[in-house]
């Protein structure tokens, strides 16, 4: 049950059946506004949901900044200015939204940390042209040196994957976002994902998991796991059979943010994105 404002419910998988339809209906193309990802990161972000009216508001915090976001629609004047007396920023707000809040005499700036990488479905799958003549070079080494392959990451795989992901905590010696990605393989049916797992040399060494977006002409990537450091080219590899493998509607990949980190800057630049689904920031 999601209590009305200013109330507000834990979310649950529960919820899935009345917001996944809303999520679907979105145009904006925001990695963060879809039911899996609010869901998966609810305890990492706080988020908490609340019924307003017809519409939802969903709040949380990072790094002690209390935030909101209006993922359907704003709410009247009178409510939105609460909003912002309650809370320290509105979040994830759209080009479509700034534009209607920036007019309504509230300060927008770019949360470039947070802008998602758009990838095209096409170019990353056949990586042609000197643009990627270094990525298709490391994807020729790799199927020279190791004997691999790549199967559909259904429920028959999912122990498969969960190796993987536990090695690859082991090697990075942190977290990171490991307990979301464990939830996401434990509940990928009921959440809707789907994705690829790689093999290599017969042992389970990568895997890849996510979802449509509301648009409809693009596919997210939630989670990208793997024994990188063990297998050179293993990373470019994946990208390009995993894109090689989506269904042709989908014209664009979505690889979410860097987060403001500087090498994962680094490389997603590197594999050439074709633009950006920006994100704002906004305060009263």
């Amino acid at each position: 049950m999601i209590l009305d404002y200013p109330e507000s419910s834990e979310i649950t998988i529960d919820m899935r059946k009345e917001l996944h339809s809303l999520f679907s209906m979105l145009k904006e193309g925001v990695s963060e506004f879809t039911f899996a990802n609010i869901y998966l990161f609810r305890e990492a972000h706080n988020y908490r949901i609340s019924r307003l009216g017809d519409n939802f508001l969903i709040t949380g915090s990072d790094g002690g900044e209390r935030f909101f976001m209006l993922p359907f629609a704003l709410p009247s004047s009178r409510l939105l200015n609460e909003l912002f007396e309650r809370f320290s920023s509105m979040k994830c707000v759209s080009e479509k939204t700034k534009e209607t809040l920036a007019g309504l005499g509230f300060k927008v700036t770019e949360d470039r940390d947070n802008f998602d990488y758009l990838y095209s479905r096409e170019e990353m799958s056949r990586l042609s042209g000197r643009k990627f003549h270094r990525k298709k070079n490391l994807v020729n080494a790799f199927i020279s040196r190791y004997s691999y392959e790549g199967r559909p990451l259904t429920a028959k795989y999912v122990a498969d994957a969960l190796d993987v992901l536990e090695r690859w905590r082991r090697e990075r010696g942190e977290e990171g976002d490991y307990h979301a990605a464990r939830e996401a393989l434990e509940e990928m049916n009921s959440l809707g994902l789907c994705g690829g797992i790689y093999y290599v040399e017969g042992e389970p060494a990568a895997y890849t998991l996510g979802e449509e977006l509301g648009a409809g002409d693009t596919f997210a990537i939630h989670f990208e796991k793997g024994l990188f450091p063990s297998y050179k080219g293993l990373s470019e590899f994946m990208n390009q059979a995993f894109a090689s493998i989506l269904p042709e509607k989908y014209r664009y990949i979505n690889m979410e943010q860097d987060l403001g980190m500087e090498g994962l800057r680094k490389l997603k630049m590197s594999l050439r994105p074709v633009g950006f689904t920006k994100k704002y920031r906004v305060r009263k």
